[in-house]
């Protein structure tokens, strides 16, 4: 699943374009897992899981599988259609060094969409 995250987001020139300037990890967390996902110029270099403590990302978010299910869906429900909706309703968390994510909040959002399953 985590490969079609790298494909659909590297293969999406306006939204490479909106990510230029962005080039870290974060954490992607599903469940008990987490992902390391290395950004390089607006693109997906790298996704991994993350295999110690000690390894993290700039900022993480995190949701369970049945959130990211349920964001992930063409139409999704109302307060999961959005990580910012989300949030409030205790469906995501995040944490770390949150401005960088402040800053591309758009270039996130659109990466972390980019899974939704097509046609409706």
């Amino acid at each position: 699943m985590l490969e079609t995250l790298k494909a659909r987001v590297n293969a999406n020139a306006a939204l490479i374009r909106r990510g230029r300037w962005v080039n870290l990890t974060f954490t992607l967390g599903i469940d008990d897992d987490d992902y390391l996902v290395t950004i390089d110029h607006g693109r997906i270099s790298e996704i991994v899981p993350r295999r110690l403590a000690t390894h993290s990302g700039t900022f993480a978010v995190r949701a369970s599988r049945a959130t990211w299910d349920e964001h992930w869906q063409p139409t999704p429900r109302r307060d999961f259609h959005d990580i910012w909706s989300m949030l409030p309703k205790g469906l995501v968390t995040l944490d770390g060094d949150l401005l960088p994510l402040i800053q591309n909040l758009q270039f996130f959002k659109d990466v972390l969409a980019s899974l939704r399953k097509e046609g409706v």
